[in-house]
């Protein structure tokens, strides 16, 4: 069982990967201007940023999204700021939607996601628009599986 949620993650987010890059990708030279929406968390908001990465170049950015999923640890508690298309995928055992913003490495063949959650009650994006989302990488468990999200993230304007 546990398996097959992370066959079905793996499945959601290379959907996704080929759904963006079929798709036309906004344009990455736009800089976020830094200011936290209101969506009622600034917890994250308001602390220093450990990794940015939307001022890395777009083979940085993935190069550096692998190192996390490959090593998630040496990451947790860490404050990332991200931007890039936001995905979302239900799934029918836990009765849960997950939310990811997905980056394509520069030749737009690849992709990898980071799953975040918003304080409840914000409201998510849309599929397929593009966001900045800051929050502190922290691990979950969840159907006998670690998996790893930003929480506590605020959309940034």
């Amino acid at each position: 069982m546990k398996y097959q949620k992370a066959v079905v993650r793996f499945v959601v987010l290379l959907l996704g990967a080929m759904v963006l890059s079929l798709s036309a990708c906004g344009d990455s030279s736009e800089e976020s201007t830094g200011s936290a929406g209101d969506n009622g968390n600034s917890s994250v908001a308001v602390q220093s940023v450990d990794l940015d990465l939307t001022q890395l170049s777009s083979t940085m950015v993935y190069s550096e999204v692998y190192n996390i999923m490959m090593d998630p640890e040496s990451y947790v508690g860490k404050i990332i700021r991200m931007d890039g298309q936001c995905l979302s995928a239900y799934y029918d055992p836990t009765e849960s939607t997950y939310y990811s913003i997905v980056i394509q490495d520069a030749t737009a063949c690849c992709a990898q996601g980071i799953e975040y959650v918003l304080s409840e009650g914000v409201e998510y994006p849309a599929d397929d628009t593009t966001a900045t989302v800051v929050g502190r990488f922290e691990p979950y468990e969840e159907d006998g599986t670690t998996w790893y999200h930003l929480v506590d993230a605020v959309l940034e304007a």
